[in-house]
């Protein structure tokens, strides 16, 4: 007893734009891929050769506290000015230019401590600058 009468409608599943999503999905990881190897990749650096290190004269050994005090060659600065700094370090390398000025800043010393040391050597002429560091524990 079917009382209905017509054609029953199927559904219908258009396909076109899910293949247009699935094809810009593979360029793009196409093209993400291609760009991932790139620290892989292998090269030859240039190479250079190095003039031999040359030994100091002099060297004048500046340390710095973390309260910000200073010691030359292991005698304490009394004072924390630059020009006290300036003509310590003069004396120290007994007016020789070439002399290297070593600095040992603790790690908690303040970046105006060790500006204060390299504005003091160059006052006194002392443009050879090295910093100590130590290696820390593995």
């Amino acid at each position: 007893m079917n009382f209905r009468k017509g054609s029953r409608d199927e559904p219908e599943i258009n396909l076109i734009p899910f293949i247009d999503v699935l094809l810009v999905v593979l360029i793009f990881v196409m093209m993400s891929s291609t760009l991932s190897p790139l620290a892989a990749l292998q090269i030859q650096l240039p190479q250079a050769s190095a003039d031999p290190l040359r030994v100091s004269a002099r060297e004048v050994t500046l340390s710095i506290s973390k309260d910000g005090h200073y010691s030359i060659n292991k005698v304490p600065v009394p004072d924390r000015r630059v020009d006290t700094l300036s003509a310590a370090m003069t004396q120290a390398s007994v007016g020789q230019p070439d002399t290297v000025v070593i600095i040992h800043a603790d790690a908690q010393a303040t970046h105006q401590s060790v500006l204060t040391v390299m504005e003091a050597a160059r006052r006194s002429g002392l443009a050879q600058i090295s910093f100590a560091t130590q290696t820390g524990a593995k």
